[in-house]
């Protein structure tokens, strides 16, 4: 998948993940608390790695800031 482009929160970014899980890996954000929403559908947790991405999808990834 070298080259394939997707957007997450708004940045075209190119990217190796073939799935969201990977994607979150990649990122940097496995294991961390994050909201994940994959062409306007929100992605539970238990599909992560079964979620695949294709060219053109659009990421929304959120995560809770602590704080106050």
């Amino acid at each position: 998948m070298l080259g394939m482009k997707i957007t997450v929160n708004g940045q075209t970014r190119p990217t190796e993940a073939c799935t969201v899980a990977d994607l979150l890996a990649e990122m940097g954000m496995s294991g961390k608390p994050v909201a994940v929403e994959r062409n306007k559908h929100v992605v539970p947790r238990r599909d992560h790695k079964r979620t695949e991405l294709a060219e053109g999808d659009v990421i929304e990834l959120v995560t809770l800031v602590g704080g106050g």
